[in-house]
Parts: structure tokens; C-alpha cells; sequence
């Protein structure tokens, strides 16, 4: 019988996925499971298999986020503005070529 708990499916590593909380093994963050989920719409069913973590893991990653809803919305919120502000400053070159 299985009995990991929340602290062994995520983990928190300085310098691996930028010191993010991530699942344990993995590259993908807490913030990654929360966009795919929140944002694209996918089920934890579908996020499990396309990413081959087990369902606990994604419902790890859930419960995370809402224990620190208001920091990781913060990052996502600054990416999304960092990610903006490089588009502002980076014209298309598709864009140039097209014009």
C-alpha cells in the first residue's frame, strides 16, 4: 500500500524550475498544473496522461496552489506582464516580413 502524503509529491529545490514548487521528480511546476487546469481547461485526468504523472500528483499539485493561491497568482500574474512587456519591446519579425 502506497502512503505518500502532500510533502512527498511536491518539492521546493533552489535552482531547479527556478526554485518553483514542482512535482517531485519532475520539471513541471505547480504553476504549470494550475494553467493547464485553470486556464486551458484540462482535467486532472488528462493532465496526468498527457504528462505521465499519477492522478495524486496532479490533486498534490491542486492543493498546493490553494494553500498559496495568492503568491503563485502573483507569478503568474508577473509573467504574464514580463511576457507582455517582451512582446511590447520585440517586434514580430513574421510580422515585418508579411508587412
Amino acid at each position: 500500500m502506497n502512503t505518500r502524503t502532500l510533502d512527498q509529491h511536491i518539492e521546493v529545490t533552489p535552482g531547479i524550475a527556478g526554485g518553483k514548487a514542482r512535482i517531485a521528480g519532475h520539471r513541471i511546476t505547480v504553476q504549470n498544473v494550475v494553467i493547464w487546469h485553470e486556464s486551458f481547461g484540462k482535467s486532472a485526468d488528462e493532465i496526468a496522461s498527457e504528462y505521465g504523472l499519477t492522478l495524486a500528483d496532479v490533486y498534490a499539485a491542486l492543493a498546493y496552489y490553494f494553500d498559496h493561491r495568492e503568491e503563485i497568482d502573483r507569478d503568474i500574474t508577473e509573467h504574464k506582464a514580463f511576457i507582455e512587456a517582451l512582446r511590447q519591446s520585440t517586434p514580430s519579425k513574421l510580422k515585418e516580413k508579411l508587412r
